[in-house]
């Protein structure tokens, strides 16, 4: 029963997935025509010596719009790489249960030692469940904590303290 519903749970993930990367698409297509007056605002500056008032002033509302624009996508690739740690949280689950429901047969016993080969298998398949850090920027790792030196390091600016 918990695999049913977490098949139809997958689905519905996926679904929205699948409406977050449209998402992604109109926003980029939206954000492409200003990403070219940006290109032709600076060919054009091109052809005079000195940058004007007026193309300063252009400039810095294209730019202003363009990061608006790429904040926007960003946001909407957040929830998508969101949703995907959700979906790999759900097959990780549903594949743990699949094992758990199918492992305790009496027929067979537990192997004892595992080979190399099985031991990097199972290394994968957690490296793999691991969640993905995708941090803004200016925001430093949250699991290392990030400390300015004080002056008995002479030549180092930072340091990097173990978590």
């Amino acid at each position: 029963m918990a695999l049913v519903s977490a098949d139809s749970r997958i689905a519905e993930l996926l679904t929205e997935l699948h409406q977050l990367i449209k998402q992604t698409q109109e926003e980029r297509s939206r954000s492409e025509h200003n990403l070219v007056n940006i290109q032709k605002t600076h060919e054009r500056m091109q052809t005079e010596n000195k940058i004007s008032p007026y193309y300063r002033t252009k400039l810095r509302g294209l730019y202003t719009t363009a990061k608006a624009d790429a904040e926007a996508e960003c946001n909407i690739l957040r929830k998508a790489l969101d949703k995907i740690a959700e979906i790999k949280s759900l097959l990780e689950e549903r594949r743990i249960a699949a094992k758990i429901a199918g492992l305790y047969n009496d027929s067979e016993p537990p192997r004892k030692t595992m080979r190399r080969g099985v031991l990097m298998t199972l290394l994968q398949q957690s490296a793999m469940t691991l969640p993905l850090w995708i941090g803004k920027p200016g925001h430093p790792h949250s699991v290392v904590p990030f400390q300015p030196l004080g002056t008995t390091w002479p030549n180092l600016e930072t340091r990097w303290l173990p978590g």
